[in-house]
């Protein structure tokens, strides 16, 4: 099982979800991927950390009302969380969530990229992000769909010291990953053509599965959705799904 104590500055190192109903999202998460979660811890504001074979996974708070959707967050590595939040600005994005210190644990703050999609950073403390990667139940890749191509691109270069690689540049598919082939983290795809009106540019988590189909199912089962039938791909077999709140995720096998 492919274990790890940290991940590298800028890369993919953590991802929680904001969700309207905190008790189905553990029922959900823990029977599709067999997770665990720990108690609600009330100093975080009621913050949730699900655990996978005893190892942090993912995490999960409550929606504040406020009007945004539930949605699953991507958090990148920073060692320093205020010069993350200096260097986005100038370098077309914007600050949401100011760096703030959780405890001994960290420090996160939340941004916007130059291509308006939400982006978290994390400056690890005692807590340095999920513990377990590319197997089933676990983190297995993470996505940025934009319209801003090339001003995304300089802008993780700039703000988190992306090393990119381009995989495909054709007028149907231009897409980079922050390094190369098998070390690849995480990726950016020119999403102008296909992303529809209204929706923003975004992040997107996949889980791995042994099993996509099953999965699929699994999640009808207990109240989720389908939201891109499985297909082949020459990066396995790919799907887009929905918890019972509406939170969208991503399945590959």
């Amino acid at each position: 099982m492919p274990f790890r104590d940290a991940a590298p500055v800028g890369a993919p190192c953590w991802a929680d979800l904001f969700t309207s109903d905190p008790d189905a999202t553990i029922a959900f998460y823990c029977e599709l991927f067999g997770w665990t979660a720990q108690a609600p811890n009330e100093e975080f504001g009621g913050y949730i950390n699900f655990n996978k074979d005893g190892v942090r996974i993912a995490g999960a708070m409550k929606n504040d009302g406020s009007g945004n959707p539930d949605v699953w967050s991507i958090y990148l590595v920073t060692s320093d969380a205020q010069a993350t939040a200096d260097a986005a600005v100038a370098n077309g994005g914007q600050v949401y969530v100011p760096p703030m210190p959780v405890g001994d644990l960290g420090t996160m703050l939340l941004l916007a990229d130059a291509g308006g999609a939400a982006i978290g950073a994390w400056q690890p403390g005692e807590h340095k992000g999920f513990g377990i990667v590319n197997e089933p139940g676990a983190p297995d890749w993470f996505e940025l769909h934009t319209r801003d191509y090339d001003a995304s691109l300089d802008f993780y270069r700039a703000v988190f010291g992306w090393d990119t690689n381009v995989v495909a540049d054709e007028p149907d598919f231009r897409y980079t990953t922050l390094g190369k082939d098998e070390a690849a983290l995480a990726g950016v795809m020119d999403a102008t053509a296909f992303l529809p009106e209204g929706v923003p540019a975004h992040w997107s988590v996949y889980f791995a599965t042994k099993d996509v189909d099953g999965s699929i199912a699994k999640v009808v089962e207990l109240g989720g959705s389908v939201v891109m039938p499985a297909e082949d791909t020459p990066y396995g077999r790919l799907a887009t799904v929905a918890d019972p709140t509406g939170a969208i995720f991503k399945l590959r096998g």
